[in-house]
């Protein structure tokens, strides 16, 4: 069957695929290009040019942390959210290394999950919490996986896709209690959730900045006080000679500046997105095209401006492709993985039969989404659907009068 829907010029094309990357934000492009054109100097040398490249370093490490409402001391910059996770994860097994178990969630992101996988190939213990059928972890089964000789703990604060929200503060308590360092993965609630690395109980935080506006290629791990970390690098003495080598001046400078803006903007740019997730969802749901929501019903436990549908028994690549011949730029998981033959680690923990994990959507809207494009999208989405279930185009239901004004 040939398409349904008239085709949109890639110029024009709605990008809903936040969760992988974000556009970059025209402050931290114009933070990043001064320093390209005149403090461009190795933050680590002791001449007024590198004490300039310092401050700036300085400077955002500061502006990160307020994101993160914690000290600055404790902010490591890496070059992403998977090198955080991965020295979060070595870093603590090997600050600790008499604890050989680790405790984590089932549905955490790649570059935790199998960094612990990693760890139990050489001999550590490791226990998979499962999720139930939302995709939310209970605290009490992480809470009594806990044991003696448990050197690390792991539950994300937002499920990167379909974005249900942890039950983080809870789980940080029971570790804090058992004297067990909690790693939070706070990458894909960044600029959407709240953070706040002392009261969720997190030893170990990590985010990553092009999720929320700034560049690609650097992100942070922030260490509690008191906390120890093995490196995974030698050989400097950069970032308290937790992650040795010559800072990204520029990129940091363009971190700093997004992690400033997502704070202050944060409660406006939450209602934005869940506003527009409801309008989307509800167009879907309301075509009866075959979508199934995956993750939790209420927006609340989910973090704003994710969708994540499940299509049983159709073909997960050709609605993507379909989508983007028709002007939508969407996912089918986790960026790093949604190339991959293989179901959602994710939808299958959660109980989803393989039919439904090997066809999944993932939406994310952002900052500049409009209700147009959640609209526009919703009703390519039902296209792609009806299309392979055969149907037909048929106009989308109209949306309740109270989605549109929430």
């Amino acid at each position: 069957m040939g398409s349904t829907a008239p085709k949109r010029p890639a110029a024009e094309q709605i990008y809903l695929d936040h969760a992988s990357t974000a556009p970059l934000r025209p402050e931290a492009l114009v933070a990043m290009i001064a320093v390209y054109g005149g403090t461009w100097g190795n933050a680590s040398s002791v001449h007024a040019t590198g004490r300039r490249a310092r401050a700036l370093v300085e400077r955002a490490r500061g502006q990160v942390a307020r994101l993160l409402a914690a000290d600055p001391a404790g902010v490591v910059f890496t070059s992403g959210g998977t090198e955080a996770n991965n020295l979060a994860v070595f870093g603590a097994a090997g600050a600790a290394p008499a604890r050989r178990h680790i405790v984590v969630s089932a549905i955490e992101h790649h570059s935790v999950l199998e960094a612990c996988l990693a760890l139990g190939r050489t001999g550590y213990a490791v226990t998979p919490v499962p999720p139930d059928g939302d995709g939310r972890v209970d605290p009490d089964r992480v809470a009594g996986a806990l044991r003696h000789d448990t050197a690390l703990a792991a539950l994300m604060l937002a499920n990167n896709e379909v974005g249900t929200i942890q039950p983080v503060a809870a789980v940080g308590r029971a570790c804090r209690a058992a004297g067990i360092p909690l790693l939070v993965d706070a990458v894909a609630a960044a600029g959407r959730l709240p953070l706040a690395a002392g009261a969720l109980g997190a030893a170990y935080l990590t985010i990553s900045a092009h999720k929320l506006g700034g560049p690609q290629g650097v992100g942070a791990l922030y260490v509690a006080p008191g906390r120890g970390l093995a490196p995974l690098f030698h050989g400097g003495a950069q970032e308290r000679r937790w992650r040795p080598g010559t800072e990204n001046v520029a990129a940091i400078v363009g971190f700093g500046v997004a992690a400033e803006l997502a704070a202050l903007e944060l409660p406006a740019t939450a209602a934005h997105l869940a506003a527009l997730a409801a309008l989307l969802t509800e167009a879907v749901l309301a075509a009866d095209c075959g979508a199934l929501v995956t993750g939790p019903l209420d927006p609340a436990a989910r973090v704003p401006g994710l969708v994540s549908f499940a299509f049983p028994g159709m073909d997960g690549d050709a609605l993507l492709v379909y989508l983007d011949l028709h002007g939508v730029a969407a996912a089918s998981g986790a960026a790093c993985t949604s190339g991959s033959v293989l179901p959602s680690h994710v939808l299958a923990a959660m109980g989803l039969p393989p039919a439904a994990c090997r066809a999944a959507l993932r939406l994310t809207l952002g900052r500049e989404s409009a209700p147009a494009d959640a609209l526009r999208a919703a009703e390519a989405v039902v296209a792609a659907a009806r299309q392979q279930a055969g149907l037909g185009r048929r106009p989308l239901a109209p949306t309740p009068q109270s989605a549109r004004s929430r």
